[in-house]
């Protein structure tokens, strides 16, 4: 959960880059570890959000040249930035994994009309699979190479390579985006007993410690881990359909313009 005065500071200061930019927000969430489900007690908050400039902001010659971001420095550990309407789309139909995370976060700060509510009807059919399992295993891999092959390791990158990998087991077994929440995917290890206890007693000394540090290797988790790695390596991923959700997102981008929620 996001503590009370946390919460108000993030609403404060996007109120405040809703007038600085003239744009209204239609989603704002948490995302990174705090929406994943394994955050440290001082992990940063990683607040995003999704804008809306007024209609004739887009209806210009130089609309490509235009900043289509809104970027603001971490203070008191709150990171916040957010994409323009446009910008978001595009990377949607792209199956773009920031985006696909932002939609589902459990942690939502603004949710205004319903263009999330529609980004998250669409998702299935949008979402391309073997995107989404290359983006993943890429994930894995390469925190698996840069911090966990010492004979010492920091204990907390552990997440950042299983999260990962149990993700392309989701997208391998429901060929749909997977959920963002960590302990959402659990289950698709169920069998695997000694691991998931592993899993769990480093899940709970994560969350109650600011930072666990290096220690030795967790053999339960790493054994899996070398496993899952190598079974990707020749992992035969299903070529998406080409079929193109343009026209849908187009209609959404329309619809929201013509809405001018907040502005």
């Amino acid at each position: 959960m996001i503590p009370h005065h946390i919460r108000g500071e993030i609403l404060n200061r996007v109120r405040k880059a809703e007038i600085e930019h003239d744009v209204s927000v239609l989603l704002a969430v948490e995302s990174g570890s705090r929406a994943w489900g394994f955050a440290s007690p001082n992990s940063d908050f990683d607040a995003r959000f999704i804008y809306v400039h007024r209609r004739d902001w887009y209806l210009t010659i130089d609309l490509e040249e235009k900043r289509d971001v809104i970027e603001y420095e971490i203070v008191d550990d709150i990171d916040l930035n957010g994409w323009d309407i446009r910008k978001a789309l595009r990377l949607f139909a792209k199956s773009n994994p920031a985006f696909v995370e932002w939609i589902q976060s459990p942690l939502i700060y603004i949710e205004r009309g319903d263009f999330a509510s529609q980004c998250r009807a669409m998702l299935r059919d949008v979402y391309n699979c073997e995107r989404g399992t290359h983006h993943y295993r890429s994930m894995a891999k390469t925190n698996y190479r840069g911090y966990l092959r010492a004979a010492l390791v920091p204990l907390k990158k552990y997440f950042y390579v299983l999260r990962p990998l149990l993700s392309v087991r989701w997208i391998e077994a429901y060929q749909a985006a997977p959920p963002i929440e960590f302990q959402k995917l659990l289950h698709l290890i169920e069998g695997e007993k000694d691991l998931i206890v592993a899993i769990e007693k480093l899940l709970e000394r994560k969350k109650n410690a600011p930072e666990m540090g290096l220690a030795p290797q967790v053999p339960s988790i790493h054994h899996f881990i070398e496993h899952e790695l190598d079974r990707l390596e020749n992992l035969p991923v299903n070529k998406a359909p080409t079929t193109s959700r343009l026209n849908s997102l187009n209609a959404l981008f329309t619809e929201s313009l013509s809405t001018d929620v907040g502005l």
